[in-house]
């Protein structure tokens, strides 16, 4: 079968085929005749807490695989299943539930969006819920997870926090700085130790200041660190998201969701982690504070945010795609148009909004 568009590679936009042999893609192309279709890669997510009305939050199984289909269906085709703030037994619970999911393929992983959180700026995650890392805790996840836990969120001026970055390091498990006060310094210290991720920089974080720089431009300067962004014009003005991509390059930075059940959702009432959230033309708010709870968007409006600002194709697909596989140690997997990886890409219209999407050589 061959798939033809206007092909977003690493590097360049070529008219061309992608053709797929089963789950695999055979050969990627030139021809002359393509079309006004753009073919991308299957989108990655690294920070989503549901959709379509599902969620990833409480643990249950079938909320989650419906959550994953909503989005597969917006052309996410490799996605992490992000909790909350929550207590151990809901962490745990969770690990078991979703170990199928990812040995299915339905998500890549789980990512811990705390509890290891600064009350100072824990926006829209429960307080009642956060405390100091735990290697005790993290010890027992990660071995009931066996290897699908991929991600934890940390607070790395938390005491213990610099252990807890080791010992996920260590383990194979990314650990990622966010809801965070830490100076520069500290945050500095975060990524000595281990880090690799930024959870939605600037969000859940103190503002940079010319004498206090703080986390933002930590880990914006840092080498090692691939900054998450929430495109929705929302989270970050517009030109912010150009500034951070270009600051960063496409190889540190990845779009993400931070999605809640009510994607895809008429505005009213939602929960996000035991707390009441309202949705109004769009956006998610706490309704005890007004706080930004997540947010509405899918991967495809991410994508097409990101043009919109004024990156290019090729920069917006690294970052929707290439750069979270990397951070996922999936890139041999997924992530490119590119012969022997998986066949999961994205048709697009001219106007960039989903045609078709294609996961392991099949059609959704």
């Amino acid at each position: 079968m061959k798939i033809h568009g206007r092909i977003v590679r690493p590097g360049a936009v070529v008219p061309g085929y992608v053709e797929v042999d089963g789950p695999a893609i055979l050969s990627v192309g030139e021809s002359a005749h393509t079309g006004d279709d753009i073919i991308v890669p299957g989108f990655v997510d690294l920070h989503c807490h549901g959709g379509g009305g599902h969620t990833f939050t409480q643990g249950v199984f079938e909320e989650a695989a419906q959550a994953a289909a909503f989005h597969l269906a917006h052309g996410t085709t490799t996605m992490l299943a992000s909790l909350v703030s929550s207590p151990y037994e809901l962490m745990r619970d969770a690990t078991a539930a979703y170990r199928p999911l990812v040995e299915s393929g339905a998500i890549a992983g789980i990512h811990f969006e705390g509890p290891y959180l600064s009350s100072v700026r824990c926006g829209a995650q429960n307080p009642d819920f956060l405390r100091d890392p735990s290697l005790e805790e993290l010890t027992a996840l990660i071995e009931l997870s066996g290897q699908a836990i991929r991600m934890v969120t940390i607070a790395p001026e938390l005491p213990g926090a610099l252990d807890a970055i080791r010992f996920l390091a260590e383990n194979g498990v990314a650990a990622a700085i966010g809801h965070t006060d830490a100076s520069y310094e500290q945050t500095l210290a975060g990524v000595a130790a281990g880090a690799t991720v930024g959870t939605h920089v600037f969000n859940g974080m103190p503002p940079a200041h010319h004498r206090e720089p703080g986390p933002v431009v930590a880990l914006l300067d840092s080498p090692a660190i691939v900054c998450e962004l929430v495109a929705d014009g929302i989270h970050l003005h517009d030109g912010t998201l150009r500034f951070a991509a270009h600051a960063t390059g496409p190889d540190r930075a990845a779009l993400i969701t931070d999605a809640m059940d009510a994607a895809g959702m008429p505005d009213g009432d939602y929960e996000l982690g035991g707390q009441a959230v309202t949705v109004t033309g769009r956006v998610a708010r706490l309704a005890r504070n007004g706080s930004i709870a997540g947010s509405t968007l899918t991967m495809d409006a991410a994508f097409r945010q990101a043009v919109g600002a004024g990156l290019d194709l090729v920069t917006a697909s690294a970052m929707a795609s290439t750069t979270p596989a990397r951070v996922l140690g999936l890139s041999d997997q997924v992530g490119a148009l590119e012969a022997g990886l998986r066949a999961d890409l994205v048709v697009l219209s001219a106007d960039l909004k989903v045609k078709q999407v294609l996961r392991s050589g099949s059609w959704v």
